[in-house]
């Protein structure tokens, strides 16, 4: 592996990558008090000016005299602006491998700044400093980050615990990996997708089919909604789960019904609950694989749950679940909900089929469905697991936008 010393500047794609300058630390410091750093980054909180300073001089230098990393300030090419920071945080000579690290100034978001550093620092990386694989890891949850890899070129195939966590944040992360192969090539400043280019009509997004990705990770890369659905003259909320509904959820999920045509496991306990919230809505929702929701009445309280999981095999394809608690049955509350996150997935996820199987016999679960609009298609032979260990026949039915019209 070759080493470089600085001073190194890259200028493409309307960008200048460049060591650090001390006159930097000020535009450094006002970058690193926006949330969206402090929150997915390791940054100092609170992040003070001395913190700046020492970045841009003491460490920066530091990395690139002893060879453990090349940290650029990204600057607008015309004008010299600070737009970012990308850089090698890591160098592992004896494998040939470094680790990359960026973050975007609020001030320079929405103009694809990520993605074209991203993209120069890596073929600077293979050329250079003969590379021959760059490293991506990210916190669960950071969806923007995740798709500036993507739109690099990167492959993001796994999971891994961090060392380090970020404050407050989730231990596990993406991780994602690029060869030289994987790098697409520079585009020339009118090439379609430069910079300040049009896009060409029906040009793929390099992140995904169309703009699915991206649409998705503006939903997941932000809180949870909270949507409406009305029942005659009430309106019911479907919010985020929360604490104070563990107890409603262990005692609807301890009720005769729900335990006969589930596998929740029983006796169901609040720490099963707890453990539900943890380790499946909320890293559903960080990992952008779906939607678990409370249902809940007029006063808040709750009512009900139902999900909106995304098929890992087909990206436009959901699927629902639901149950209610014994107080509220009857009324009408889970078809509205059911629909009303149907339709937001429809709406928001670019979903173009939502599925919905029970057990045969579910008739319940069954009438619910059907006063949503979904069309049944059939028995699905051995479809789900039971309580008893074995697979039972499933009811199918799907759902399709203009069912809901």
């Amino acid at each position: 592996m070759a080493r470089v010393e600085p001073p190194v500047e890259l200028i493409e794609d309307g960008l200048l990558l460049r060591p650090w300058q001390a006159a930097d630390a000020d535009a450094v410091h006002r970058a690193c008090q926006d949330p969206d750093i402090q929150r997915w980054t390791t940054v100092p909180r609170p992040y003070l000016p001395e913190h700046a300073c020492g970045f841009v001089t003491d460490f920066s230098e530091a990395a690139w005299r002893d060879g453990t990393g090349a940290p650029f300030a990204v600057c607008d090419a015309a004008t010299g602006e600070l737009l970012a920071s990308c850089g090698l945080v890591v160098v592992t000579p004896a494998l040939e491998t470094g680790e990359i690290g960026y973050w975007v100034a609020p001030w320079a978001r929405g103009r694809g700044v990520a993605t074209r550093a991203v993209r120069v620092l890596a073929r600077w990386a293979f050329d250079a400093l003969r590379l021959r694989r760059l490293i991506w890891q990210a916190e669960i949850g950071n969806h923007a980050s995740r798709l500036a890899a993507l739109r690099a070129g990167f492959r993001v195939d796994g999971e891994l615990r961090l060392a380090h966590p970020s404050p407050g944040g989730r231990p596990e992360a993406w991780v994602g990996s690029l060869l030289p192969a994987d790098l697409p090539a520079p585009q020339a400043p009118d090439a379609p997708g430069a910079p300040g280019a049009p896009q060409a009509p029906g040009a793929p997004d390099p992140a995904g089919p169309g703009t699915l990705l991206a649409r998705r990770a503006a939903v997941f890369g932000r809180p949870q909604p909270v949507l409406f659905a009305t029942v005659g003259d009430e309106e019911l909320r479907l919010r985020p789960i929360e604490e104070r509904d563990l107890d409603a959820i262990a005692e609807t999920c301890r009720d005769p019904d729900t335990a006969r045509w589930s596998t929740v496991p029983q006796p169901y306990q609040r720490a099963h609950a707890e453990g539900f919230k943890r380790d499946v809505a909320d890293l559903a929702w960080a990992r952008g694989t779906g939607a678990y929701f409370t249902v809940a009445d007029g006063d808040d309280r709750y009512v009900a749950s139902v999900d909106l999981r995304i098929a890992a095999a087909d990206p436009v394809q959901g699927s629902v679940g639901f149950m209610t608690a014994p107080h509220a049955r009857g009324r009408g509350y889970m078809p509205a909900a059911t629909a009303a996150l149907a339709a937001w997935g429809f709406t928001s996820l670019g979903l173009a089929r939502v599925e919905w199987r029970a057990l045969v016999g579910n008739t319940a679960s069954r009438r619910v469905a059907e006063k949503v609009g979904f069309t049944m298609e059939g028995v699905a032979r051995a479809a789900l697991p039971t309580r008893a260990g074995d697979r039972a026949d499933a009811w199918v039915a799907a759902l399709l936008p203009e069912d809901l019209a």
